[in-house]
């Protein structure tokens, strides 16, 4: 397991910017599904429909996981960020590209999704030109490298197939069904899951007390889920309709998400903390989600593993990292000699679990609006949304606002 290295991490507002963005994203998400919640739910092409789900995969994921990476690269890896003093144009750049798409799907204005077809594949790019370098340099972690410059690469990938979707609707030429296909698995699998899977190695023996995946295993997966993602996608391609990707990903997120449920399995009952749980129920969702990509119901699919299955994961992390960035920052302003407040005292753990509690509330909910359609149940859903993503927002700044309680209470005139 990676040793941390506290003093490589980056200042705390590059990471914060992006994390906290998320539950905005989330509220946002929300506010468009109590709008259009009669027709948001019914079928994967409507204007609403596609502004939802890049909400979510772009809003709330994409915001978690570029911020995750600036965090546990030089924390946990050791790999310089280059050029980290244009994060806060990263960010803005990022945000603008999701706002201008979310805009753009939603109205069918043509100058929106043009605008985004540029800033978004740029944010990906200049992600990876900030990370894949420093990745590169360092020795050791080759496993951990490795999946990471995976991910990197597929969403990279993704970013530039979206880019060309965008361009075809800003130029009102229907989007062939298997362009999107190809699409979602890039960004889903590729990106988001391979990501995750590859982070978890390290993340969950840390903070949940797990056993750790055998190197070998780990590599064989990773080549496994790499290699056949890119063949399920050429063969989609080619031959219109097929099930490989579908298949292929639905059997990629099982196999991460009961191997994970299968290291959890060992963990002491009193280790069981709110991130554990987060962890459970998101995993859990994802399970469920692949029985049902499998069996063809792609809308529960989408609901159960673009609004519940892996936000609980990202979210549940994010209420780790806050407070661990925040306590490094302190770490780094207060006077010699203080004691510092331990992590969990900056966001106790009665507030995760209201987060995962408000989490675990909605998503029922959201999953029963995608298999019986009604307008009221569509925005009772978005109702658990709106409150689910406030609390775990108000839970975050609670963390930071902890620790400006005490920094100011230990240098009161800094």
């Amino acid at each position: 397991m990676p040793k941390l290295r506290l003093d490589q991490a980056p200042p705390a507002t590059l990471p914060l910017r992006f994390l906290l963005a998320m539950p905005c994203w989330g509220v946002a998400g929300a506010v468009l599904l109590l709008a259009d919640g009669d027709a948001a739910l019914l079928t994967r092409w409507h204007p609403a429909t596609l502004a939802l789900v890049h909400v979510w995969t772009l809003g709330i994921l994409g915001n978690a996981m570029f911020g995750s990476l600036l965090q546990f690269l030089p924390a946990a890896v050791g790999a310089q960020l280059r050029g980290w003093q244009g994060v806060p144009a990263l960010h803005a750049l990022f945000n603008l590209g999701v706002l201008l798409l979310v805009a753009g799907l939603y109205t069918q204005a043509r100058w929106p999704m043009l605008a985004a077809a540029m800033a978004l594949p740029a944010s990906f790019l200049w992600l990876g030109t900030m990370t894949i370098p420093g990745l590169l340099a360092i020795a050791g972690e080759r496993l951990l490298r490795a999946g990471i410059g995976l991910a990197l690469g597929f969403g990279m990938l993704a970013a530039l197939a979206g880019s060309g979707l965008a361009l075809l609707l800003a130029r009102r030429i229907a989007l062939p069904l298997v362009a999107v296909d190809a699409h979602a698995g890039l960004g889903i699998l590729g990106w988001m899951v391979l990501l995750l899977a590859t982070v978890a190695r390290v993340v969950m023996p840390m903070f949940q007390g797990t056993g750790s995946v055998p190197s070998r295993v780990q590599a064989i997966w990773l080549a496994v889920v790499a290699t056949g993602l890119l063949a399920a996608v050429v063969a989609h391609l080619r031959y219109a309709g097929d099930r490989t990707l579908p298949l292929a990903m639905a059997a990629a997120g099982a196999s991460f998400a009961l191997g994970a449920l299968w290291l959890q399995r060992r963990v002491p009952r009193a280790r069981q903390n709110a991130l554990f749980l987060h962890w459970r129920v998101g995993l859990l969702a994802l399970v469920l989600a692949a029985l049902a990509l499998a069996a063809g119901q792609g809308m529960v699919a989408g609901a159960l593993a673009l609004g519940v299955g892996l936000p609980m994961l990202v979210g549940g992390m994010a209420l780790e990292i806050v407070p661990f960035v925040d306590w490094i920052a302190l770490r780094r302003r207060v006077p010699r000699g203080v004691q510092l407040p331990g992590v969990q005292r900056l966001l106790p753990d009665a507030s995760k679990r209201r987060a995962l509690l408000a989490h675990g509330a909605a998503a029922p909910l959201l999953v029963a609006a995608v298999l019986w359609p009604m307008p009221w149940l569509a925005r009772l859903a978005a109702l658990g949304q709106l409150v689910a993503w406030s609390v775990h927002g108000h839970a975050l700044a609670s963390a930071l606002l902890a620790g400006r309680v005490f920094l100011r209470r230990v240098t009161p005139h800094a």
